[in-house]
């Protein structure tokens, strides 16, 4: 049996929903998805298994114009999107009207691989903004398919993925058939508990902070966790905390239950806050952190 498999990379603007796609395909909350911009900082491999094909799903950080170093990391994830895939979603919501930077844009028109634009989140538009939409991105990526999609309704994800596979090519395949993802346990603590700081908490933030999980025990029926909330400054790791550590625990028992809910066994999370001064801009805690490889 002929049987294929493939790297398939999802770039686009921050927020456009690349991730709730990625976690469409893949059946698996693999990605955080909130309304904030940037939450996804790392590039995620999602794998989808079939008889006769492997599909290997790369979700990216959102497009920006680096501020600080942890940004520029982040936008080195994309670049690597670029050099090993075969092929590309580019993904745009409604309204849309370009990519916040041209030089990723010109690679997106001048591929050589295939290009799928995914117009998404068309549940929020008419009939006419669609029809214009579709005409202005045929015209501004002219090597692109075009897929009118809603990532959160489901709707025409199933023709995307059909089309994916037809345009993989044959191979065996990369990864166990049984695996779900390139990424270790810890590396979904984090980014559970990184979730609930994003909804829970405004402005820097949630920009602010990084997640080392720095205990995992694995026992027949509980997993025990340790896991520190990375902050810049004083001030940050009080308003983490809250008022008698209410803020903290409310962090916590969200982020158990949905980790109980990844995992299939109970969890014993315990928290601790920690100010690492202004890790975002420092190389060394950024390669610990998996940013600057």
């Amino acid at each position: 049996m002929n049987h294929k498999a493939g790297f398939v990379n999802i770039i686009g603007n921050p927020n456009v929903g690349k991730s709730t796609l990625m976690n469409a395909f893949v059946g698996e909350k693999l990605s955080i998805i909130t309304s904030k911009a940037q939450t996804t900082r790392h590039r995620i491999l999602g794998i989808v298994n079939g008889e006769d094909f492997q599909v290997v799903l790369s979700d990216t950080p959102g497009i920006i114009k680096p501020a600080y170093e942890l940004q520029e990391s982040m936008m080195g994830f994309v670049k690597s999107a670029f050099e090993d895939a075969d092929v590309l979603l580019y993904m745009v919501e409604i309204g849309e009207q370009e990519l916040k930077d041209e030089a990723f844009f010109n690679k997106i028109t001048n591929s050589q691989i295939p290009v799928l634009l995914l117009l998404n989140k068309i549940d929020k538009s008419n009939q006419q903004q669609l029809e214009e939409q579709v005409q202005n991105w045929a015209e501004k990526v002219p090597n692109a398919e075009i897929f009118p999609i809603s990532a959160l309704e489901g709707f025409n994800v199933k023709e995307v993925f059909n089309r994916i596979i037809e345009l993989l090519p044959e191979s065996p395949p990369f990864y166990p058939k049984d695996q779900l993802t390139d990424k270790p346990e810890r590396f979904f603590i984090n980014e559970t508990i990184r979730e609930k700081i994003l909804f829970h908490y405004k402005k820097e933030i949630p920009y602010a902070v990084e997640v080392d999980t720095e205990e995992f025990f694995e026992e027949e029926t509980i997993i025990r966790v340790r896991s520190v909330i990375m902050v810049e400054r004083e001030t940050q790791k009080g308003i983490i905390i809250g008022h008698k550590g209410s803020a903290l625990k409310r962090v916590g028992v969200e982020a158990r239950k949905d980790l109980e809910t990844f995992f299939g066994k109970q969890i014993h999370l315990e928290l601790y806050v920690k100010v690492n001064k202004n890790w975002r801009s420092n190389q060394n805690q950024l390669r610990r952190f998996g940013y600057n490889n």
